[in-house]
């Protein structure tokens, strides 16, 4: 009954955010049993969880152009 989903490594962000939206509306479908939403709610984790990392990579490598024009790493 699940789509199987593609391995964490080639999936992009976009791609899991739609998971997400999807496993969102199976949570929210009253036809759906106790044992699929705790399965799909454990995907939902696994990706948000994955999705958290990816924009903690993105950050890290984001740079910043300084005033002069040169670019530094990207610090908060």
């Amino acid at each position: 009954m699940t789509e199987e989903i593609k391995r964490e490594e080639e999936k992009t962000i976009e791609e899991a955010f739609k998971e997400l939206d999807v496993l969102a509306l199976k949570l929210e479908d009253r036809e759906t049993s106790l044992e699929e939403s705790f399965l799909f709610y454990k995907q939902g984790m696994e990706l948000l969880k994955y999705c958290s990392e990816k924009l903690d990579t993105v950050e890290k490598k984001m740079l910043q152009m300084n005033e002069d024009g040169t670019l530094s790493e990207f610090s908060n």
